[in-house]
């Protein structure tokens, strides 16, 4: 479907990577991996054609469309969110015009159509059904509510929206537009769990090949049949998802050390050799030595080097020893305007707890979490921080929340309750910043330098109570585990949102999920980890799913003689009402059963399974198909009972 061949890119004189060559064949999963700034944004933005790689070409199988999904959306358009997501279907309505003009052209001739228009107006009609036309207009509303873009949002100006939501609505026009090829940049880093685990269902029946860079270990777990590694300028594959590149880079790496160590003994031993006899009676065999060390001397040096690359350090200090009661709020009341979040909230936290909220966006994690950390004050009720509490706040957008015209250096010294530079760059080192590193502009630092920078600023809190909003944003892998083991340490309480189903699993004992509710938000709380909270939600979502037991109808009453001629087109109608209320027991016990595979499929234990993995892909396809077909009986129901 798509060749890489022996591409090369540079930025600065600095080589991202050279002769990068590799095959993408259809029905491929293929996760592109490597540390921050090792090109792998820049090599997507080559095979989607928004980039021209130095020297090597890249070749599209004929007719094969591509979807891009890049790391970072802006619109300024007043187009709604609901019309943009209907642009991805102009190729159906060219279809479907088509379509209608045969129609109109059939009904215009007289006596029946040659064989010529019938045959047209069928391959038509063909051709529209294989593209899903008649379920299209259902399937694009049902993406965007999996999505979490609800009607509420449909008609919303693009412009208004922040850069999340505009991704998500990118996501769902590739979604709805079904390209043999999607390129994907961090799919899954402005969505919250109960969307990653709706795109998580649809990407396991997707029939096209997929690119994704992602640094989710889960979802690449889950979702990927092959690794492309981008690391020292080398594109490197491996076959199987995550777990297996680890597990076969190591053995690589085992297997190039050895043959190191083996070239090296040999190498040393044949010197020896021709400095002991060179000018002897045996010249003539150490030359040949000196000819056997060439040859093993250029052998060593095409293999590849260790990766030696520095790693992050971390250890958050937590400060003197708080009361039992860490935080507490009572009977806490906020609203946005007329938007209610919460009316009478009460939350607690003990000593030592680490407390992830979980749910959709908008239901108001962001809003709890701020009222703990002291920056959103509540309207009305009591929030209060416990005996000798120090709290630290990293907010979801600290990185831009830096000032871009400080120097590394500058944008610690001014958070710093030191004056100890030594100590400062000690630290920054610790975060991956040495020599001439502390000395770059904040406004230069890519996402990731400026996320590691923000951490290092919350290490000099030294706070024994951390409120932490989606810490692991624009951090690469490394840098993830870092963090994880460095919070597994502290020894304060933590309060934090994060979709890292990983490090959520790591780090809490409480999971309190908040959802939107009537007039305010749900909020309740589940005793352990993520695999805990998803085994309880899914064990809820297979009871809700099982269909209610109806009542049985009373016997219909006999009409009477004079309404009697009205009732084949009463009957016709209530036939459509009971077969669309029906429907809409089906819709909803289908959809309660989709959310239960999501679940399921989102415990991290999950993806160890293959044979349940699949199982779960099949059921889940084969509801799906059944669930759109429900839908599109819906909207016929629906139009001729309009009618």
């Amino acid at each position: 479907m798509l060749q890489l061949d022996q591409l090369a890119k540079s930025f600065g004189g600095r080589t991202l990577f050279e002769a990068a060559s590799l095959d993408v064949r259809p029905g491929d999963r293929i996760g592109l991996v490597g540390k921050n700034g090792a090109g792998k944004t820049t090599l997507l933005r080559i095979l989607a054609g928004e980039d021209a790689p130095d020297t090597g070409a890249v070749h599209l199988a004929r007719g094969a469309r591509i979807g891009y999904l890049r790391q970072e959306v802006s619109a300024v358009s007043e187009r709604t969110v609901l019309a943009e997501a209907e642009t991805a279907l102009a190729h159906l309505r060219a279809l479907e015009a088509k379509l209608r003009a045969l129609e109109h052209e059939i009904a215009e001739t007289e006596g029946e159509p040659s064989e010529s228009l019938a045959a047209r107006y069928d391959a038509a009609q063909r051709a529209f059904e294989a593209a899903g036309g008649f379920s299209a207009d259902a399937e694009l509303r049902a993406t965007l509510v999996g999505l979490g873009l609800g009607p509420e949002k449909w008609h919303e100006p693009l412009r208004k929206l922040s850069g999340g939501w505009l991704m998500r609505v990118e996501l769902a026009k590739l979604l709805i537009a079904k390209p043999e090829l999607l390129l994907l940049d961090e799919p899954t880093n402005h969505l919250d769990l109960p969307s990653i685990a709706w795109f998580e269902g649809v990407l396991a029946t997707y029939e096209g090949a997929v690119v994704v860079v992602s640094h989710d270990r889960v979802f690449l777990d889950r979702h990927t049949n092959r690794i492309a590694e981008l690391e020292s300028s080398r594109l490197t594959a491996y076959r199987g998802n995550y777990s297996a590149y680890v597990q076969q880079k190591a053995l690589r790496q085992d297997d190039v050390d050895a043959r190191r160590a083996n070239l090296e003994r040999a190498i040393a031993h044949k010197e020896k050799f021709v400095a002991r006899f060179r000018y002897g009676t045996k010249a003539s065999q150490a030359q040949s030595r000196l000819k056997a060390i060439d040859k093993l001397q250029a052998e060593l040096d095409t293999l590849p080097e260790a990766a030696r690359a520095r790693k992050m350090r971390a250890q958050f200090a937590s400060g003197v020893r708080t009361g039992e009661v860490v935080l507490r709020m009572e009977r806490i009341a906020k609203a946005y305007a007329e938007n209610v979040v919460y009316r009478a909230l009460d939350f607690e936290m003990k000593r030592g707890e680490r407390v992830a909220l979980v749910g959709p966006n908008g239901a108001g994690k962001s809003t709890l979490l701020r009222m703990a950390a002291g920056v959103l004050p509540p309207d009305r009720g009591d929030c209060e921080l416990g005996h000798n509490v120090q709290g630290a706040f990293y907010a979801q957008h600290q990185v831009d929340a830096l000032e871009p015209s400080h120097t590394v250096l500058g944008e610690l010294e001014a958070h710093a309750k030191l004056d100890d530079v030594p100590r400062l760059r000690g630290i920054l080192g610790a975060f991956l910043f040495s020599g001439d590193d502390v000395d770059k502009k904040v406004a230069v630092l890519s996402g990731g330098e400026k996320a590691r920078l923000a951490l290092a600023k919350l290490l000099l809190a030294r706070a024994n109570f951390l409120v932490l909003d989606e810490p692991t944003n624009h951090l690469d892998m490394d840098a993830r585990d870092v963090l994880t083991d460095a919070l597994v340490d502290y020894e304060g309480t933590l309060l934090f949102v994060s979709h890292d189903r990983r490090f959520i699993e790591s780090l809490a004992t409480r999971i309190v999920e908040i959802t939107p509710g009537d007039g305010e938000a749900r909020v309740r709380g589940f005793l352990g980890g993520f695999t805990a909270y998803s085994d309880a939600v899914a064990r809820e979502a297979a009871a809700a799913s099982a269909p209610p037991a109806r009542a049985a109808a009373p016997p219909a009453a006999k009409d009477a003689p004079e309404k009697r001629a009205a009732r084949p087109r009463n009957n016709a109608q209530r036939q459509k009402r009971e077969r669309r209320e029906a429907l809409e027991l089906e819709i909803e016990s289908l959809e309660a059963a989709l959310t239960r595979l999501d679940w399921l499929a989102a415990d991290p234990t999950t993806a160890k399974d293959g044979e349940r993995m699949r199982e779960i892909s099949a059921e889940r396809r084969a509801s799906k198909e059944k669930l759109d077909a429900l839908y599109a009986d819906w909207e016929r129901l629906a139009a001729e009972l309009d009618a």
